[in-house]
């Protein structure tokens, strides 16, 4: 009954985590288009532009002022529950998958560290992340976007290459997705909103609005947009272990990010031009190229096959799963971790077997993302004999 009930928590909290990251990148991505599109060519006194559009059957028109109205309207709308939602049910999502049981999702095999240190190592990652951002971001070199913009990248991606030491990559990747979840809304809650608060009292009490706080909070709010990409990716990289359960799997996020940062930079610029219109194709060829290193070893896979010089027997293979795998992978899991098949992925009998035998080598054999944390104790040899019999055709004998 725990398992279940931890299954449908987890559920719960994934769905909320979506919905709300939607409400917040939604948002997010609809400021930053409003603001490249908006007509700028003599604009009504005291506003920066304003824009005509059409939706759902209505037509709108929305203005924007240089700093602010000369008077504050009575209604106005505060975009900030969407991010400070999303984080905590990240959080909470974290909590759930992670730290109740290290030793399933988080722990890298082999690495010595206890439950306690791993949790206490993930959530330091998160505050140290942040304060050395925010330190990034107050100094001078606040005053040099695209080089702070380098060295954060620079850090992001050092701190991936460490977590990748102890953690699993899966439960490295996504500490590195909560890292940038966090700094993103901490400059919501640090910067951004303080910022707007500042501008609204300062109109309501006749005050002119300084102008240093709006300047703090568009560079993180750009920042914000930027990381929006990378974050998604993360969100969904558990279902891919090529590239988390590669040995190279710090390399491989940095590539990816790079990627995501280029199509946004098109996105972000292509009202004004398209020379920036070459980072589409780059992308694509890039991830082409990702695709390609992180292919598995076929050669070493088949140095070892000839090892064993007549292909492994499925008996030895379908002992190796019995003892392994199908704890998990049944209808019925034996292991009280799971109250059903992780991903729904079955392998109790001869053909279930022969028929996932592709998912069985890309998480077995190819990465060692399978066993969890290895906890069954799957030894290298036991691998080499899986990969062999695969390697051989697949064979039920």
């Amino acid at each position: 009954m725990e398992a279940h009930l931890i299954d449908w928590l987890n559920l719960g909290l994934r769905w909320i985590h979506m919905i709300t990251g939607i409400a917040w990148i939604g948002a997010s991505f609809y400021f930053v288009w409003l603001e490249n599109n908006l007509e700028r060519k003599n604009p009504r006194e005291g506003l920066s532009g304003d824009l005509w559009a059409i939706h759902g059957g209505g037509i709108y028109h929305l203005e924007k002022y240089k700093l602010a109205p000369p008077k504050m309207p009575e209604n106005l709308h505060w975009f900030k529950w969407e991010a400070y939602a999303t984080w905590l049910s990240g959080v909470a999502l974290l909590l759930v998958v992670y730290y109740l049981n290290p030793a399933l999702h988080l722990i890298a095999p082999g690495s010595g560290l206890t439950p306690l240190t791993a949790v206490a190592i993930g959530i330091g990652s998160l505050i140290v992340g942040w304060f050395v951002y925010d330190f990034l971001c107050e100094s001078p070199l606040g005053q040099k976007p695209a080089l702070l913009g380098a060295v954060i990248f620079l850090l992001l991606v050092a701190a991936s290459w460490a977590l990748t030491l102890v953690f699993t990559g899966r439960g490295a990747y996504i500490h590195v997705g909560a890292i940038i979840g966090t700094i993103m809304v901490g400059n919501v809650f640090r910067t951004i909103m303080p910022g707007q608060r500042a501008l609204v009292s300062a109109i309501e009490e006749g005050r002119t609005p300084d102008p240093v706080l709006p300047g703090k909070a568009l560079l993180r709010s750009r920042h914000n947009n930027y990381f929006t990409l990378p974050v998604l990716f993360i969100m969904i990289s558990n279902h891919y272990p090529a590239t988390y359960g590669s040995e190279y799997n710090w390399l491989i996020l940095a590539g990816i990010a790079i990627l995501a940062v280029l199509v946004r930079h098109y996105f972000n610029t292509r009202h004004e031009t398209n020379k920036y219109v070459w980072t589409l194709p780059a992308a694509a060829l890039g991830m082409i190229c990702l695709a390609y290193v992180t292919a598995p070893n076929y050669r070493m896979q088949d140095a070892s096959a000839a090892q064993f010089g007549a292909a492994p027997s499925f008996t030895q293979v379908e002992s190796i799963m019995q003892e392994h795998c199908v704890i998990c992978h049944a209808t019925s899991p034996s292991s009280p971790m799971f109250a059903s098949p992780p991903g729904g992925f079955i392998i109790e009998t001869p053909e279930q077997i022969k028929l996932n035998a592709a998912r069985i080598h890309a998480q077995t054999v190819a990465t060692h993302t399978m066993p969890l944390g290895n906890m069954t104790g799957m030894t290298q040899e036991e691998r080499d004999v899986v990969g062999a019999w695969i390697a051989a055709g697949s064979k039920l004998d």
